[in-house]
């Protein structure tokens, strides 16, 4: 599988997922609520306009939401349920080109009962990048903003 591993521990959700490791996700952070990752945009990732496809930021903002409503080690008691999306909305704000590093930002805002709600802040950064070149430790120009509806259901 790609790098989707942090502290040499794995998320379980990712173990088998086909679709994360050809995007060649990396998981940066993660905390109760929280997901950092990142991705290098490649040619395959491009649609007929010379930028990232429309579908390879939304896949990459839903990996990072799913990251954020499921824990590692879910608490006694929860384990026989997962947190799945019941809806989502995504803003394109700027395009993305090939060979920038894409870093998702994701973060719990509310939680009640079985759902929440949660930002997803997507960016762009490398490959000329204006935001890579004034500040190298940002994450880059805000390209996407994704928000996410959770539900959290047996599993089967």
């Amino acid at each position: 599988m790609a790098e989707t591993t942090l502290s040499g521990a794995t998320h379980p959700i990712l173990e088998n997922d086909y679709a994360s490791e050809w995007m060649g996700i990396e998981v940066l952070a993660l905390s109760d609520g929280h997901a950092t990752i990142r991705m290098t945009l490649r040619q395959e990732m491009l649609n007929g306009f010379g930028m990232a496809h429309g579908g390879m930021i939304f896949a990459f903002g839903d990996t990072a939401f799913a990251l954020a409503c499921n824990p590692i080690h879910p608490a006694p008691g929860e384990e026989g349920t997962i947190t799945v999306a019941s809806g989502v909305d995504i803003n394109f704000l700027k395009p993305a080109f090939r060979g920038q590093v894409l870093t998702a930002v994701a973060d719990r805002r509310s939680s009640a009962g079985r759902s929440g709600l949660y930002d997803i802040q997507i960016f762009a950064a490398g490959a000329g990048s204006p935001a890579s070149k004034s500040q190298p430790s940002s994450p880059g120009e805000l390209i996407a903003e994704f928000r996410g509806r959770s539900r959290t259901i047996p599993k089967k």
